[in-house]
């Protein structure tokens, strides 16, 4: 609420979450929280094709190659991304619905909007 009794913005969910729904969003949430791992993603998510190779990935880190496969790996793990190995190379993609659950928890409710958090969690 604000000074004049109003409200400053919309909620971002109808009722609290669940512990199991927490539980689950704490899991995706911790895979983004590194910055290599949020770049990673962003990479990934914007590629052309929506797909990228390993060896399009690596050379945008001052990191080793088995760093980068550890942060892909979490990633990976979490349910973030998907992959595919091709001959020498391993190829990534995103995993829409997963990645949609972030977006779900952090985009404010309207009258218009779609369904709470509880509900775009139990649909994947």
């Amino acid at each position: 609420m604000t000074e004049t009794g109003g409200e400053c913005c919309a909620p971002i969910t109808r009722a609290p979450l669940s512990e199991s729904a927490a539980a689950e969003l704490a899991v995706l949430l911790k895979a983004v929280a590194d910055p290599v791992r949020l770049r990673l993603l962003s990479m990934i998510g914007s590629h052309a094709g929506g797909e990228t190779c390993v060896c399009d990935l690596t050379d945008a880190f001052d990191l080793t190659a088995p760093t980068i496969s550890h942060h892909l790996k979490v990633l990976r793990t979490a349910g973030l991304i998907g992959s595919e190995r091709r001959g020498t190379w391993v190829y990534y993609w995103i995993i829409p619905d997963v990645v949609n659950k972030l977006g779900a928890l952090f985009t404010p409710l309207t009258a218009s909007s779609s369904l709470p958090v509880e509900v775009a969690l139990a649909s994947v």
